[in-house]
């Protein structure tokens, strides 16, 4: 896609003003989210949801972010061997990324994941990795596709370092 391509588009936290009830991605709890229960999250502090938003207005995408932590033990040996020993390891969660049905295989799934991990590495609040737990095989290969690695016992539930992160934005 070329950069034409991506003028006008923008991603911004979700608020009132965005039209929710048309968001359609095929996935009924990714819809229903966005729909219901992506405000209360936001005024809870419970998530970070961001829209993307088209040059027409249209609610195209979204995703959510938040704080979480991992028991160390759960990451790959090679992984751990790097990292302090303490219990947890501070992470941000990609807890819900969904693009609507009608704007599918146009790329902005990729656009949404690298402002996600913008945003993620611009944060001053610590965090060793983006965490996601894929919600089915197509969105597993999504993430690998992206440097995300599974976790050794866990593999719809996906990481990439920090450190990774940040020599996308160098």
């Amino acid at each position: 896609m070329t950069a034409t391509a991506w003028e006008g588009l923008r991603v911004e936290p979700l608020s009132a003003q965005h039209d929710r009830s048309v968001f359609d991605s095929g996935v009924e709890a990714l819809d229903r989210y966005i729909r219901v229960q992506a405000s209360q999250d936001a005024r809870k502090k419970m998530a970070a949801p961001f829209v993307l938003i088209l040059p027409d207005g249209v609610l195209a995408g979204y995703y959510t972010l938040s704080s979480t932590a991992l028991q160390l033990g759960e990451l790959p040996d090679k992984t751990i061997k790097k990292l302090p020993r303490y219990p947890l390891v501070p992470a941000t969660l990609l807890g819900r990324l969904a693009v609507d049905h009608r704007h599918q295989g146009k790329g902005y799934g990729r656009f949404l994941l690298a402002d996600a991990l913008h945003r993620a590495v611009r944060s001053e609040v610590a965090s060793f990795a983006v965490i996601v737990d894929a919600k089915d095989d197509g969105a597993r290969a999504f993430y690998e596709r992206e440097s995300f690695l599974p976790f050794p016992d866990q593999p719809m539930k996906l990481f990439r370092p920090m450190a990774d992160i940040e020599q996308l934005f160098r």
